[in-house]
Order: structure tokens, then C-alpha cells, then sequence
């Protein structure tokens, strides 16, 4: 207790920093030294924080006192309780001018804060500031700072700065300044990849503490690519001579061995640039060699040097004389009574008998001995070398120690890993049958459910297969000694669900194989399986196919079966088993007693659980039967790829139905935007028109009257819901418009650049006026996002051809099918281009040519103010009288633009068109002008 005391003592005089001591800090230390419970502690704790919340409520608190509080309070977070409340005090103090004032402020930020919290936007300008000073302490103290708190969005911030300070003339800034350029590389590598030269040329750096520093970084970027840094391998091979040959200052020695730490890092990097390079490999064989002899093995980081030399050579391409030396420091430290370097030794050992096996036979009995430590780490250790010594003279004593060990474990993971070691080291070297059946039985009944599945249908298939050569007697033996075993083994109490699998299998398959034991016999045995493991399900199929097979293979070979009471009785209570599998074997088992021999032998033949089965995927068996329901009229299969990337194709038979059913994502990219174009989007009254007419007049030229006819009948052009193209953004009050196109009455889409009579004007289905377009943009950003899948669906669908319009192009012209002759553009239709378009024409610039005797007149108004207006619907009688007029001038000057205005005097589709345009502006033509709606209607 007085030692107790006495450090705290020394901790509050050290944190005044001569400002002397605190009596209430000394008094926290001691009362939480003498806390006798973890429940007293935090009772200490709560008073204190209290305390320090009263106290940091006070107004103009001295700095001195404020230090002292920071300091309690990291003390208070370093036992696990929260200061948050204090957070800020400590961003303050790292603000202020006095350096030990400043350095506490940071020390305790960087204690408090995480890279991500809410707080670091305060410090980023601080450290920028302290980045700059001339003071080289406040310097490091910010680049210790940088270490802990910048996140990789804050990098930029202050990433040339710290470039800067490379170049500072004092070695410590410029040591930081490398392990923060090494924070920043590991946190964002993009962000300094064009700075890795800095560290090349740091390495050269006169400081060794700067030279050190740079070989962090460099062995990560070694680490992510060799084959960049192989011209370094010379210049640490000389680096570490001379730190070999004490060329460095003294203070970098430790326990007398000059920079060990240097010399770890310099032998991590050798080993991965000489790792399958001859050439560089024979570089570093002088400089490895006097490792050997110059290491102090008396001392733990003697010790270490030696086994990191190990280590390289173990990656490099060693020499004779190098592999001889690593197995005299190995032996050393097989033959020490230290536990840890007895573990070195046996990992050394295992990196070197990869390169030499006849290593491990001179250590053999050492290895074997560390069995006996009662050290379990060092046991574990020593059976993964055990597991790469192995060979078929060693193998029963390998195999039987890791099974011993295996039962006196209680850790089912590691359990778990030696027996399947055992399983694999069993089938590779096994010197008999009897000996390989025997250790996969103690396998199986000690290490219970734990074993692998896979390890049982190995062994099942080892058993059916054989040892691969074309011996049968000797597999024919392997499985007799099986199924011997088996036959003592199910006497036991208690046998694993998985053992018990296997058994009730190995005596389906073989239990009556070589005449030895009778088909009553066996059956009886697998019944009792089966009623003394009633409440396993698994158990009790694998029993019941085992009986299958065996009366199987009685019925085939022509001999009577005799079916046991106690077999009867459990196929009789199976067959009303809630378990339907149960069930389904009962019932099968059932049917089979009631074959011939014949059809059972056909059924189930005699050892062919290894021949392979022959599954046709394609189902081409199939293939008639699709081919005449084709011919009768069904649709072909449209395959699961082809399905994902199409829409669900749905008839609206009601215009009620606004909404699109959708039963998958979309990933379509988004249009991009047509400056050249006039985009509006306005709902319009869907008129319901059965489907099968848009395919009969897909190609059929619509004729003037029947368009006249069509835009007569209510057609109301809403101008809610549509987005505002100037002014500010926003939508009027709409359900329907944002998901509607605009279209015309007929369900037919508009198009600003072909005429009413133009033939090449192609009616759409309901489906397709429903549903959004699929632009170019959007199926870029799905190829970029999902490998192409969206893009190459839809070129392949576009280029098909057919009525229906291809999903994703709807916006997209044929390119193979071009209109040789533009007609003049549709005035009446302020809709968005659609798929029948050629080029991209500016529809502003068409109306201006239409319109400018009317604008020289100064006689008409800005017709897109008129409409998109923000009242809405628009009642100005200027705009609608001129834009009238200037349409009859127009149409009077020019006869062929209309193909309805072939005859003088009055004509009703010109009027009926002219009253269309009036609906769609909104216009009520009756309140406007009466006397104009007369003279247009006749």
C-alpha cells in the first residue's frame, strides 16, 4: 500500500509539472488504492466526477486548476468510466500558447476522442496552426495528434503540411512526420500514393531513428508489392551490416545488442524480397551468416534476432551453411528448460523441414518430449509440427498421441482439428486395413458429433472405393474387418449420432457381403439400433435404407427373406411416423418386399454406391413434349436471366389504374438532360383502347381525319403536376402526372417533329405509357454497377425488331431504320420526344421561325411564359389571339403543311384541330374571344 502511494505521489507531481502537487488528486489516488471492491471503486469514481462537474462550472478557473482537472479526468476514463461532459475543456486546452498547457490538451484529446467524433473539426485548425510553428516541440506534439485523430476526410487538410516537414532540420520532426505519412497510407493509400518516393528518400536519411521510422511504411508497401522494391534489396542488406558492425550511436543498443529492433524489421523485409529470387537470396547470405555468430543466444533479445533469421531463411532460397546454422540455434532451443524458447524452436523447426525433412529427424525425440510438458500452448504447437513430420514410419505413434491428447482435451474446437488431422494422416498413411479401421473408430466414438460430416462421407467413400488399386481381396478385407468392427462396436451404451451413420451404412452395404453373417442377423442388429436411438430421426432412416439394402440384396440373389417381428413391427410403426422422410423410407421398404428379383435387382443393385449418376440438367428428355406444346400454341420458356431484366407487361382495361405493379428493382440509369429540347410532362386523360388494335395498326399510316376525330373528343391538356422549367423549382398539385408521359387522347405519344398526317407516326400500348422510360444514362451506370447484365439485355432486345417496344430504349431511335424525309413539326404538341424521332430538333427555334411576322409586329407575347406560368390555368387573350392568328396565316402561306387543308372555305378538321390546341392551353375560347371561336368553328 505504501508502494501504492508512493506512485501516486510521483504521478501528481509529475502531471503538476511544477505547479506543485494537489492534495484532492492525491487523496483520489489513494482512496482508489485502498478500494477493497470493484463496487467501492466505482463509488469513488461517481463522487469524483461530480466533483469535477461542479467544479468546471465555475467561472474563470485558473489554468493551473484546469490542468490538474483534465488530468483527474483522464484518470477517471482510464478506469472505464465516462468523462464526456469534460470533452471540450480538453479541445481548449490543446488551443492554448503554453506548450506544457498544449501538450496536456493534447495528450488528453487524443485519449478521449476517436478519429470520428464530433469534436475533431475543432482541432484540424489547431493542428494547422501548430504545424506551422517554430517551435519544433509544438510541432510534434500536432504530429502526435495526427497519429490518433485525423480520418481519411480530413487527410487533405493537412497532408501538405506534414510533406513539409520532411525536409525539417530536427530529426524527431522528421521521424513523425514519416509515422504520420504512414498513418495516412493506411488509412487512405490513394490519398499519399504519389508520395512512396518520400519514403525512399527518407531511408537514406542521416538519422537512424528517421531511417527506422521509414521502414514501417516500406515493409506494408513491400508486403503489397514485391516486385516494385526489388532494387532495395542491396541497400538493406548494407543497412544492416552496418548495424551488425555497431556503426550506429550507442544509445540505439539494447542489453548490448545494437538496434535489435531495427534488425527485426530488416529481416521481415529480406524475407519477403528473397522469398523465390536466386539472385537476391544469394545477396543476403553473407549478412545472414554473421547474424548467426554475432547473436547473443544469453539474452531473450539475442533470442529473438536469431529466430527471425530462422524465419528468413525458412521464405528465402537458403544455402547449406545457413540451414546448418538455423538447426544448431534450434537445437538450442529445443534443448532449454525456457517453455518460450521451446516454442521458437518447434515453430522454427516446422518452417525449415519444408525446405529440409531431414531436419526433423535429428529433433524427433525433442519434439516428442515437449508431448509430455504440461504447457498446453507448447503441446498444441508441437502437434502442428507433428502433423507436417509425419510419414509411414512414424505414423501409429503421431496418430496414437494426437488421439490421446484429443481425449484428454475439453475444447471441442481444437478437438474438432485433431480429429480430422488424424482422419487425414489415417488415409494417407495407413500401414493396414485393421490398424486404419481401428483409429477412424476412436475417432468417431471419442470425438462424437464434433468430427466433420465431410470426414464420415470420406470415410464411407474410402470404405466403398477401396485404396484405389485393383487388389479386391484387400478391399474385400478392408471392409469384412469394417463391419466386424462395427458389429462389437454397436454394443456400446452410447455412440455418436454421426459413428452411428456410418455404421448403420458400412452394414447395409457389406454386412452380408462375404456370406459371414446372415441377413437376419444383421437386420436384427440394425433394429435395435433403431429402438435405442428411437428419438433420432437421422439414425433411423440410415437404419432403415441399411434394412432396405439387405433385403435387397436377399430378394436379388434368390434367397427367401424373412422378415424379423421386431422389423415388422418398426416398419409398421414408421408407416405412421409424423416424419414424412421416415415415412417415405417405410413405405418404400414396404414395396420392395413385394418385387421380384429381377426389378429389385434393378432397383437397387450390389455395390454400386460408387458408380456415378448421370443427371441430364438440360432436361432434353423433355424436348418432344415442349416442341408439340409449341406447336399447339404455348409460349416458350423465357429463361430466369431474361425474366429479371423485363417489366412486368400488364393491359390497364381501366384508366383508374395510375400506379405500376412492380415486383422487382430497377436499376435503369437516368436520362440525361436535353438543353435543345422542350421537355413538359403533363397528365393527360388515358383513354382505354383494347391492345390487340396497336399491333394491327402499328404500321398503318393514320390518316388526318381520324387524328382530327380523335383530338376532338375531350381532350384536356392539365398543366398540374408539371415541373416548372423557370423560375423556381417546384411541381403543382398532381397523383398522376409525375408517372404519366405525355400523350395524347388516344394513348398515342406526341412527337414535336412529325406532323399529324406523317405515316411514320406509330401508336403505343397502355403498358408503355405507363411506364418510365429507360435512358442511355441509366443502363450505363447498371452496366458499371451489375457487369453489363442491364445494357446488353436491352441492345439485344432493341435490335430483335417487333411491335413491341423494347424495354430500356424507349427514348432511343432505331438507328437501322431511319426516316428519309423530315416532316414539318407539330405546333400543337409541346410533349416529349419519343422513340419515333430521327433527329433532335430545337422546337423554341421552329417557333420562332413560324412566328416572326407576328413578333416584327410586336403583336404577340411570350408563348412559353403563357405556359408555364405559375397560375395555372392561363388567362391571357393576347397570347392565345395572336398565337391563333399567326397558325391561320401560317397554315393560309403554306398548303402543304396539313394535309387537311387541301380545299378552300370553311373546313371542320381545321377547326377541330384549332380547338384541340385552344383545350390543350387551357383556354376557355368562349370567355376569351367570342367572336374568333365563332369564326373558327364556322
Amino acid at each position: 500500500m505504501e508502494q501504492l502511494k508512493t506512485i501516486g505521489r510521483e504521478l501528481a507531481m509529475g502531471s503538476q509539472g511544477g505547479f506543485g502537487q494537489s492534495k484532492e488528486f492525491l487523496d483520489l489516488v489513494k482512496s482508489i488504492g485502498e478500494a477493497r471492491s470493484k463496487a467501492e471503486e466505482d463509488r469513488i469514481v461517481l463522487s469524483e466526477i461530480d466533483i469535477l462537474k461542479r467544479k468546471l462550472l465555475e467561472p474563470d478557473i485558473p489554468k493551473r486548476k484546469m490542468k490538474e482537472y483534465i488530468i483527474r479526468l483522464v484518470y477517471i476514463e482510464m478506469l472505464g468510466h465516462d468523462a464526456s461532459f469534460a470533452y471540450i475543456h480538453a479541445v481548449k486546452m490543446s488551443h492554448d500558447d503554453n506548450l506544457l498547457l498544449k501538450r496536456t490538451g493534447y495528450l488528453a484529446v487524443t485519449l478521449f476522442l476517436n478519429e470520428d467524433h464530433d469534436l475533431i473539426i475543432l482541432i484540424v485548425n489547431t493542428i494547422q496552426k501548430d504545424l506551422r510553428s517554430d517551435n519544433y516541440l509544438v510541432v510534434c506534439a500536432a504530429l502526435n495528434a495526427i497519429c490518433r485523430l485525423i480520418n481519411e476526410e480530413t487527410i487533405p487538410a493537412v497532408l501538405p503540411q506534414v510533406v513539409d516537414l520532411l525536409n525539417h532540420h530536427k530529426e524527431a520532426v522528421r521521424k513523425k512526420a514519416i509515422m504520420a505519412l504512414h498513418r495516412f497510407h493506411r488509412k487512405s493509400p490513394s490519398s499519399v500514393s504519389h508520395l512512396i518516393s518520400n519514403f525512399r528518400k527518407r531511408l537514406c536519411d542521416n538519422d537512424p531513428g528517421v531511417m527506422g521510422a521509414t521502414l514501417c511504411p516500406l515493409f506494408d508497401l513491400i508486403t503489397e508489392d514485391v516486385a516494385s522494391y526489388k532494387d532495395l534489396v542491396s541497400s538493406f542488406v548494407s543497412i544492416l551490416k552496418q548495424v551488425t558492425e555497431r556503426r550506429l550511436p550507442k544509445s540505439y543498443d539494447y542489453h548490448q545488442m545494437p538496434a535489435p529492433f531495427i534488425q527485426i524489421k530488416l529481416l521481415k523485409i529480406m524475407a519477403l524480397l528473397g522469398s523465390g529470387d536466386k539472385s537476391a537470396s544469394e545477396i543476403m547470405y553473407m549478412v545472414l551468416g554473421d547474424l548467426f555468430k554475432k547473436c547473443d543466444s544469453s539474452t531473450n533479445i539475442g533470442n529473438a534476432i536469431l529466430y527471425e533469421c530462422i524465419r528468413s531463411i525458412s521464405c528465402i532460397i537458403p544455402s547449406p551453411k545457413l540451414l546448418e546454422a538455423a538447426a544448431d540455434a534450434i537445437s538450442k532451443f529445443l534443448k532449454s528448460d525456457s517453455h518460450n524458447l521451446k516454442y521458437m524452436g518447434i515453430d522454427g523447426l516446422g518452417r525449415l523441414i519444408k525446405i529440409s525433412p531431414d531436419i526433423a529427424e535429428q529433433h524427433q525425440l525433442a519434439v516428442i518430449d515437449c508431448l509430455e510438458d504440461p504447457d498446453d500452448t507448447l503441446k498444441r504447437k508441437t502437434f502442428e509440427l507433428l502433423y507436417k513430420m509425419t510419414k509411414s514410419s512414424n505414423v501409429e505413434v503421431i496418430v496414437d498421441r494426437m488421439i490421446d491428447y484429443m481425449i484428454s482435451i475439453n475444447d471441442n474446437h481444437y478437438k474438432t482439428e485433431i480429429a480430422s488431422r488424424c482422419v487425414e494422416l489415417a488415409e494417407q498413411f495407413a500401414p493396414s486395413n485393421q490398424w486404419f479401421i481401428q483409429i477412424m473408430n476412436k475417432v468417431f466414438e471419442h470425438a462424437g458429433d464434433l468430427v466433420n460430416i465431410k470426414v464420415a462421407h470420406n470415410l464411407m467413400r474410402l470404405i466403398a472405393e477401396g485404396f484405389g488399386e485393383d487388389d479386391d481381396d484387400a478391399d474385400s478385407k478392408l471392409r469384412l474387418s469394417a463391419v466386424e468392427s462395427y458389429l462389437q462396436i454397436m454394443s456400446e451404451p452410447k455412440l455418436p449420432s454421426l459413428f452411428l451413420q456410418v455404421i448403420s451404412w458400412v452394414l447395409g452395404e457389406y454386412g452380408t457381403a462375404d456370406g459371414k453373417y446372415s441377413a437376419s442377423y444383421i437386420s436384427g442388429k440394425l433394429c435395435d439400433v433403431a429402438d435405442a436411438y428411437s428419438s433420432d430421426e437421422t439414425v433411423k432412416g440410415y437404419a432403415v435404407s441399411a434394412l432396405m439394402k439387405i433385403y435387397a440384396f436377399e430378394i436379388a440373389s434368390g434367397r427367401k427373406v424373412d422378415v424379423l417381428p421386431e422389423c415388422q413391427s418398426l416398419i409398421e410403426e414408421l408407416l405412421a411416423s409424423h416424419s414424412t422422410d421416415l415415412q417415405q423410407r417405410a413405405y418404400e421398404l414396404q414395396a420392395l418386399l413385394a418385387l421380384d428379383a429381377r426389378a429389385v435387382e434393378s432397383i437397387l443393385p450390389l455395390d454400386a454406391s460408387c458408380e456415378d449418376i448421370e443427371v441430364d440438367k438440360d432436361l432434353s428428355f423433355l424436348n418432344g413434349y415442349i416442341q408439340q406444346a409449341i406447336e399447339s400454341g404455348a409460349q416458350p420458356y423465357i429463361s430466369e436471366r431474361e425474366r429479371s431484366g423485363m417489366l412486368e407487361t400488364t393491359d390497364y382495361h381501366s384508366q383508374d389504374h395510375h400506379e405500376v405493379p412492380s415486383h422487382a428493382l430497377r436499376f435503369e440509369a437516368y436520362e440525361r438532360p436535353k438543353p435543345s429540347s422542350l421537355r413538359t410532362q403533363a397528365s393527360t386523360e388515358l383513354v382505354p383502347l383494347p391492345e390487340p388494335s396497336y399491333y394491327s395498326e402499328a404500321h398503318q399510316p393514320i390518316s388526318t381525319s381520324s387524328v382530327s376525330e380523335r383530338e376532338s373528343s375531350e381532350i384536356k391538356l392539365r398543366l398540374d403536376g408539371v415541373k416548372q422549367k423557370w423560375g423556381r423549382p417546384s411541381y403543382q398539385s398532381s397523383t398522376s402526372a409525375s408517372s404519366t408521359p405525355p400523350q395524347a387522347a388516344n394513348g398515342t405519344s406526341s412527337h414535336p417533329d412529325v406532323g399529324v398526317g406523317s405515316s411514320s407516326l406509330k401508336p403505343r400500348s397502355s403498358y408503355e405509357s405507363k411506364k418510365p422510360e429507360i435512358y442511355p444514362e441509366k443502363q450505363r451506370l447498371a452496366a458499371s454497377l451489375f457487369g453489363g447484365s442491364s445494357s446488353s439485355r436491352s441492345d439485344r432486345k432493341s435490335s430483335s425488331g417487333g411491335h413491341k417496344p423494347a424495354k430500356g430504349t424507349a427514348s432511343k431511335p432505331p438507328k437501322e431504320n431511319p426516316i428519309p424525309v423530315q416532316p414539318p413539326p407539330d405546333l400543337l404538341d409541346f410533349g416529349e420526344p419519343t422513340a419515333t424521332s430521327v433527329t433532335a430538333t430545337d422546337p423554341f427555334k421552329e417557333l420562332e421561325g413560324l412566328m416572326d411576322s407576328s413578333s416584327q409586329d410586336g403583336g404577340s407575347t411570350d408563348v412559353m411564359g403563357v405556359l408555364y406560368s405559375d397560375a395555372a390555368p392561363v388567362t391571357t387573350t393576347t397570347s392565345v389571339d395572336s398565337l391563333l392568328s399567326e397558325l391561320s396565316d401560317s397554315s393560309k402561306g403554306n398548303p402543304g403543311t396539313y394535309q387537311s387543308q387541301t380545299s378552300k372555305g370553311p373546313n371542320s378538321q381545321e377547326a377541330l384541330e384549332k380547338d384541340a390546341l385552344v383545350r390543350q392551353m387551357g383556354v376557355n375560347p368562349t370567355s376569351q374571344n367570342p367572336t374568333l371561336f365563332k369564326d373558327l368553328l364556322g
